[in-house]
């Protein structure tokens, strides 16, 4: 048998050539594929970046029976084929590659995630759920993406099925319009973070500390211990007080004293509460004045701030305060006021009678 037989059209020696580019074109890409990943895995080890890590887990993605179709069609642009079989293989060789496309990026979505959970280390649960979540919404992305490219290249009409896609999926996002936006609400609040697990938020008329954060409910505990469930949306669309991030806490005292009491103890009871508010740990003295006369008080205001937000030590404080005052006012014979009537009758003569 000589190399100038003919086989199914072509030459025993056209047949050895193919062969020849399918064995090094296959076993170049290989090479190529080890080298790079080795090189990029050594450089990764000695930098502190994460490009080169990146690059090195997604060549590490790569795979061997996916370079065989590339090698394929190249061995058969050597050969006269028919023209079936040769667009056959040049078919499987681009759906080859728009697959090794697809795993590659499925490759560097996957590393972000990890990357973002082992940045946090456990820290934000709910963060990493939401990760966990955009990640397979990428990945659904780039498959479909994927299947697009492999169907176009099939000659299926993509435009036409993607017109048709379109309309069921304004249907479906229609119907479905409350879930997304408690699903975009979700992720605002995971990105910006207006707050957090164990923060503790008044929003509208509900109050409680936050238990849970998903994909479309926010969940808090409230003070009565029963568990309030609100949808994401909701949540972000109302103006919401973060008590859990208050840096300190304001209080506020207002003390009534009889009129008997003499001037000059008046003008004493402000340093009196100076005194004692500074006296009290974690406190900040603001003002104390002399603002009023009511009708059954002269009355004093106080503003004093805790440099703790904790409500349990704010009323400690308080309480501390309040006794510390009653004390000091109780020494000095200052009567606290309550609402009295005094009714004053002033002697006159009798009205004559009417006769």
């Amino acid at each position: 048998m000589g190399l100038d037989q003919t086989i199914y059209g072509n030459a025993l020696s056209t047949w050895l050539i193919a062969a020849g580019i399918y064995a090094v074109t296959t076993l170049a890409l290989w090479l190529l594929e080890r080298y790079a990943l080795r090189a990029f895995a050594r450089f990764a080890s000695q930098t502190r970046t994460s490009i080169d890590d990146l690059v090195a887990d997604v060549l590490g993605e790569t795979k061997f029976a996916l370079i065989l179709f590339v090698g394929l069609f190249a061995a058969s642009l050597v050969l006269e084929l028919d023209p079936v079989v040769a667009l056959v293989i040049r078919r499987a060789a681009v759906i080859a590659i728009v697959v090794q496309g697809g795993i590659w990026a499925s490759a560097a979505i996957a590393f972000w995630v990890r990357r973002f959970v082992d940045a946090t280390a456990g820290e934000d649960a709910e963060a990493v759920t939401m990760v966990a979540a955009l990640s397979f919404v990428g990945r659904l992305a780039v498959w479909s993406v994927v299947l697009l490219l492999i169907l176009d290249n099939l000659g299926v009409e993509v435009a036409a099925l993607l017109a048709g896609l379109g309309i069921g999926g304004i249907a479906v996002a229609l119907a479905a319009q409350n879930v997304l936006g408690d699903l975009l609400a979700s992720l605002s609040i995971i990105l910006d973070k207006p707050f957090v697990i164990g923060d503790f938020l008044v929003i509208g008329e509900f109050q409680g500390s936050v238990e849970h954060i998903g994909l479309k409910t926010t969940r808090l505990r409230s003070l009565g211990g029963e568990q309030l469930i609100l949808g994401n949306s909701d949540v972000i669309n109302t103006r919401i007080r973060n008590l859990g991030r208050m840096e300190d806490r304001r209080g506020a005292l207002k003390i009534g004293v009889t009129y008997d009491t003499p001037r000059d103890l008046l003008a004493q009871i402000p340093g009196w509460i100076e005194e004692i508010v500074e006296a009290q740990e974690e406190t900040r003295f603001d003002r104390c004045h002399l603002s009023g006369f009511a009708d059954s008080a002269i009355e004093f205001d106080t503003i004093f701030y805790m440099t703790v937000p904790e409500y349990a030590r704010f009323m400690d404080a308080k309480q501390a305060m309040l006794l510390a005052i009653h004390e000091r006012f109780d020494r000095h014979g200052v009567e606290f006021a309550y609402p009295t009537q005094v009714v004053y009758t002033i002697p006159g003569r009798a009205t004559p009678d009417a006769r």
